[in-house]
């Protein structure tokens, strides 16, 4: 079997499905966190310490930074958490924010406040679910087409490597135009 660059590239490619699939997981698990933090965390109230909001939609690194006073006495500080461009403008004169916490998750705060009749994290939630669901669709068809690549190059070879031997006079290309 000829081992062409061709053929090890196609080999190669089958990394961008699973690039992909591992992205959706991602997504995946950050929606579960979302949901079990909403559902198992403690109510509180956060301190609203500054809310960054980016003045270009295409670069949207706007964040939230909160301090929660727990029913235990105890405070829990969260710097820069990430929010999607279009729910920081309703939270910007906000001095508290609803939020559950559970200490021990991987996502320990999740805002809870309405922005009209849905909560922050419902919103979150919704976009990490969508972005998983994309992902895996794009690795789906990724793997289709790759795998149908693959396939065509074990049948039939390096497409460079067959067809024509000589050039054909006759083709229209080889033809002078004359005015």
């Amino acid at each position: 079997m000829d081992r062409s660059l061709l053929h090890r590239v196609a080999q190669a490619a089958w990394l961008v499905p699973l690039l992909f699939f591992g992205l959706s997981l991602h997504q995946a698990k950050v929606t579960y966190d979302l949901h079990a933090t909403k559902v198992d965390g403690v109510s509180a109230t956060a301190e609203v310490l500054t809310i960054h909001k980016g003045n270009r939609s295409d670069v949207t690194y706007d964040f939230v930074s909160l301090r929660v006073s727990l029913p235990g006495g105890e405070t829990l500080t969260r710097k820069k958490l990430s929010l999607p461009h279009g729910l920081v403008p309703p939270l910007m004169d906000r001095e508290q924010l609803q939020v559950r916490v559970q200490k021990e998750a991987s996502i320990p705060i999740v805002i809870t406040e309405k922005i009209g009749p849905t909560p922050v994290v419902d919103t979150q939630m919704r976009i990490a679910g969508i972005n998983g669901l994309m992902s895996f669709g794009a690795a789906l068809l990724f793997g289709i087409g790759i795998w149908f690549w693959n396939r065509s190059l074990r049948r039939e070879g390096d497409p460079a490597d067959r067809g024509i031997v000589e050039p054909d006079p006759d083709h229209p290309a080889r033809q002078v135009v004359r005015s």
